[in-house]
């Protein structure tokens, strides 16, 4: 019986490793208030956490703790309720500039953070979460369609060499005046046989003959089906850049999606993505742009745009045709410019978009063209009942629309070129996240959010881990009675299996929910199983007239492939189920290969380790106890 040095090392690594990783999660987390930026360059200072410490004590609500963490303001309150007030108190006391959203904050000791312990993360069904409730601006959704459509048709009808004198576009509805009615109805015709989505209306005017277009109930509805499907697909990526585990983003009714974050996250960095409508415009510097006097009334064709920032007192007049928008953006990536040093982002459009901005800038070298942020938000102000004096929350749509970037066309552009001029490489790298998870099709806006209860009851969370510690026990008991010394060895190492998976799930940032709890009372069965047939071998042995020491070595050997075949099944069971499964199913089937795999170790490695040093130096060894 000789085992090798390097084994026993490995074991005893595993061992202190997996104790100090299982360690936080014996430590719960404790309901929070998180304040930061409202644009992600913004940073929190100690005089924001002392502003915000001053509103809490003036609403007696109580806080300890508080600190920074990643530029963010934490400050940790007793109970929920307290934390739904601290909230909306913060939020009238700090105003528009700063995010502030409920978390969960850790209360894991400092010496297990320093090493990059955290503890597991839990699901919804086990702890709750966050859940965001944000709905659509469908009127906004066709609002920036039929501007796109009366792009389309300018083009297409001059393409086409139908003549037109005008054509504007005022409160959705596209305006178009002609010369006479022989050019309307043929411009009508035109349009009848490109897709019929509008409603045609032919005007009589003192000016000559008008068409005014709208679209029919069968577009507005496309559209509206569009932007509810292409927003939730944009929350979806948008969240999985994030790395937010477990998320549920599902859609509520006609307008409304429903969001829910399990366990910790930086839910506060979280609401700012998720809800950040923005959008880039590629527009070229109109050539009246340097005769123009701000506040000054704009030329044809032409609207002026703030430069850089809001409050910079700079503008740029810009032509109102765009070459592109953010929908054609195939890639993005922040990063650090070789000559300027300044952030940028880095842009792959796809083949559309790279025609179009090759199309624009072939006859523009030598002018300037203009990257257009564009962002829809929402300022929020309280009004007063004069009767009851509750305060009510009233949300007021806006768009901030600011130049961040102007450069001259040195050459004709294709599907990859950067933009900098960014103010920093956080703003960058949000950007870049944005333009990389998808154009949001239309605006959205915070309905509702608030912190949610574990799904399924305490009771039931109560009864899952009941059901854990009693099977755990019985087989514990089960094992020392049947095998002894050999069953309590077992028994060792199912502890040991326990906190590899609990280090294991934390490190890969898995959540556990009640489905997961089921796949860890599986594995302890199945290890139970390998050192079950490792223990059944080893009688055999004996009873064969094997010594005790020859029993050993080849009850361990001879079961090995018996317990790997059986292991390999199930683990590919599990990964199948991973793979079509969806929510409980996958928490099922992440938990069980974990779990094979750590049990596999445990089973064979741990306890033949234990094995060796009990029985391994005695010479005159004569009987085992199993």
């Amino acid at each position: 019986m000789r085992y090798p040095a390097w084994k026993y090392i490995l074991i005893i690594v595993v061992l202190i490793i997996s104790t100090l990783y299982a360690l936080p999660s014996l430590y719960p987390d404790e309901p929070a208030v998180q304040i930061s930026g409202a644009k992600a360059g913004t940073q929190i200072d100690q005089s924001v956490l002392q502003k915000a410490e001053q509103i809490l004590k003036t609403d007696n609500i109580a806080t300890h703790d508080n600190t920074f963490t990643n530029n963010a303001a934490l400050l940790r309150v007793s109970s929920s309720d307290a934390q739904l007030k601290a909230q909306d108190a913060l939020r009238r006391g700090l105003g528009d500039q700063y995010v502030v959203a409920l978390n969960l904050a850790p209360t894991t000791p400092e010496w297990l953070q320093k090493i990059g312990a955290k503890p597991m993360k839990l699901g919804l069904d086990l702890r709750g979460g966050v859940h965001f409730l944000l709905e659509v601006d469908m009127d906004k959704a066709i609002a920036q369609r039929m501007e796109t459509s009366a792009t389309d048709i300018r083009r297409e009808l001059r393409d086409n060499k139908i003549n037109f004198n005008s054509l504007s576009l005022n409160n959705n509805a596209i305006t178009i005046q002609f010369a006479n009615n022989n050019d309307r109805s043929a411009a009508m015709d035109f349009l009848r046989r490109n897709g019929n989505e509008y409603i045609q209306q032919a005007i009589a005017t003192t000016d000559g003959s008008t068409l005014r277009l709208t679209y029919n109930d069968t577009r507005k509805q496309e559209i509206q089906s569009y932007a509810l499907n292409q927003n939730l697909t944009t929350l979806r990526n948008r969240i999985n850049e994030l790395g937010v585990a477990e998320a549920l983003v599902q859609t509520q009714g006609s307008n409304r999606i429903v969001v829910e974050l399990p366990g910790v996250q930086d839910t506060a960095e979280a609401k700012r993505v998720l809800g950040r409508t923005a959008n880039l415009e590629f527009r070229l510097v109109a050539d009246q742009n340097d005769q123009y006097v701000i506040g000054q009334p704009t030329p044809p064709g032409t609207e002026a745009f703030a430069f850089e920032s809001l409050d910079s007192g700079r503008q740029l007049l810009l032509n109102r045709n765009r070459i592109l928008t953010g929908e054609r953006v195939q890639n993005a990536q922040s990063g650090f410019g070789q000559d300027t040093g300044g952030a940028e982002v880095n842009i792959t459009l796809d083949s559309a978009g790279g025609k179009l901005m090759a199309d624009a800038t072939r006859h523009a070298v030598g002018k300037r063209m203009a990257v257009l942020f564009i962002e829809n938000k929402q300022k929020i102000s309280y009004v007063t009942d004069p009767t009851t004096g509750a305060k009510t929350e009233v949300r007021t749509p806006y768009t901030e629309s600011v130049v961040i970037n102007a450069a001259t066309i040195q050459a004709v552009l294709g599907s990859q070129f950067r933009i900098t001029g960014l103010a920093s490489p956080q703003e960058a790298s949000e950007l870049a996240l944005m333009l990389r998870a998808g154009a949001l099709a239309a605006p959205m806006y915070f309905v509702e959010e608030r912190v949610v209860g574990p799904s399924l009851g305490q009771e039931n969370i109560d009864k899952g881990v009941l059901s854990t510690v009693v099977g755990f026990i019985l087989v514990a008991i089960w094992m020392v009675v049947f095998f002894r010394l050999f069953g309590l060895i077992a028994d060792f190492a199912l502890v040991v299996n326990l906190a590899m998976i609990l280090t294991v799930m934390s490190w890969i940032g898995a959540s556990l929910t009640l489905p997961g709890i089921a796949g860890i009372v599986i594995t302890i069965g199945m290890a139970v199983d390998a050192n079950v047939l490792i223990c059944e071998r080893i009688r055999e042995e004996i009873k064969w007239g094997a010594s005790p020491k020859q029993a050993i070595v080849a009850g361990y050997d001879r079961a090995y492939n018996t317990i790997f075949d059986s292991n390999l099944t199930t683990f590919l069971v599990a990964f199948i189920l991973f793979a079509v499964g969806t929510g409980p199913i996958k928490g099922f089937a992440v938990t069980l290969m974990i779990g094979i795999v750590c049990s596999m170790f445990t089973a064979i490695t741990v306890t033949r380790a234990i094995v060796q040093l009990i029985y391994g130096k005695r010479r005159n060894l004569k009987k085992l106890s199993i």
